[in-house]
């Protein structure tokens, strides 16, 4: 909230003008509720700092084993509101982004390898194969108890990879913490031959298209 001082106003009143005392004007300004992302994950605070709004992180405590019979596109869709909504008892006023993500290869979940053994063999499958990666997006505002929540579907093309080539991509960028073993804003993009969906930024855990859209909805744009 700024103040100006005025202390020479001059109104009209009807045919004679009067002094007014000194007194302060004040402007407001309606604050934009701050956002809050639910996660720690490095890659996904980088995404979303390219929207230059202010933001703050914080880990989430959800249990994320999947329910029995529970598709990848309701898991990823659960998950990211179960973060999001975990926060807000701590953050009353925020729009709290949560995202989760899973990648499916031959109709199976594909978590993330922990090891460089089972990281090649994960890339060994995934050679001339199609991976999808399925994100789970959702933006709560725990003011007005208002959820959005979308999946993202993002597909990997894989070319045909030799032993060698694998073995060594796992060596250089070590992607132990990656579901689906590379990193596509690294050295992974050497491992496609083609991405197909809506935003490349889904792959790496965050689509900002949808997050716009969604926070648009909030009334918050970074081009406001």
């Amino acid at each position: 909230m700024k103040t100006a001082p005025f202390t020479n106003i001059r109104f009209r009143s009807g045919r004679q003008f009067k002094m007014l005392p000194p007194f302060t004007l004040r402007f407001t300004k309606k604050i934009m509720q701050q956002l809050l992302l639910a996660s720690t994950s490095p890659y996904r605070k980088m995404l979303l700092e390219k929207l230059h709004l202010p933001f703050i992180t914080a880990a989430p405590q959800v249990d994320e084993a999947p329910l029995p019979g529970e598709s990848a596109e309701a898991l990823v869709l659960r998950l990211a509101a179960a973060k999001a909504q975990a926060l807000a008892d701590a953050y009353p006023d925020r729009l709290i982004i949560g995202s989760d993500q899973v990648c499916v290869l031959n109709g199976q979940i594909t978590g993330k390898p922990h090891s460089e053994q089972q990281a090649c063999e994960q890339l060994r499958q995934a050679s001339g194969n199609i991976v999808t990666f399925y994100t789970g997006l959702a933006l709560y505002n725990s003011r007005t108890q208002h959820l959005q929540a979308v999946c993202e579907p993002y597909q990997v093309h894989f070319r045909p990879l030799g032993a060698e080539e694998i073995a060594n991509y796992v060596r250089i960028e070590q992607p132990l913490n990656c579901a689906g073993s590379f990193k596509s804003e690294g050295l992974g993009i050497a491992l496609f031959d083609k991405l197909t969906g809506r935003d490349p930024n889904a792959l790496v855990g965050l689509p900002l298209i949808t997050l716009l859209e969604m926070l648009r909805a909030e009334g918050i744009s970074p081009l406001a």
